[in-house]
């Protein structure tokens, strides 16, 4: 099995400091010859990861193209999402395929969840250690 890897948790708010620590991993996201080193919120609530819109169009995705509508719960119900597959790599882990719910909106940080990320990578949360470990399935 592949080496565990830590992460620290990230201040998401200075007004609010070690109370606003989350979970963000850095990676790259790849499609075709376009990629883009990212930070996304590692969240084990969520059903689906999901994609701003500004990041799929840095990465040339075309919205008119892409076929599979999906519908989203919770805070991003009302937007319209679409799914996209993309390469997404940790380091030092292989690349793995990653299903993302690309949504027409900017509101959101990119959310790894359940589909596909926690289906890729075992995620351990150590919040009072103010960190997390990622390893390959």
């Amino acid at each position: 099995m592949p080496d565990i890897q830590q992460f620290p948790y990230t201040v998401n708010d200075n007004d609010w400091g070690e109370a606003s620590l989350m979970p963000y991993l850095p990676l790259t996201l790849i499609s075709g010859q376009k990629s883009i080193n990212v930070s996304a919120l590692v969240d084990s609530g969520a059903t689906v990861s999901v994609l701003p819109y500004s990041i799929g169009k840095q990465l040339e995705l075309n919205w008119e193209e892409q076929t599979t509508e999906i519908s989203l719960s919770g805070n991003l119900a009302q937007l319209k999402a679409k799914g996209v597959i993309l390469i997404g790599q940790v380091n030092p882990y292989p690349p793995a395929k990653l299903v993302f719910a690309w949504v027409k909106s900017d509101d959101m940080p990119i959310l790894l969840g359940q589909t596909n990320f926690f289906m890729e990578f075992n995620v351990y949360f150590y919040r009072t250690q103010q960190m997390f470990e990622i390893q390959p399935k």
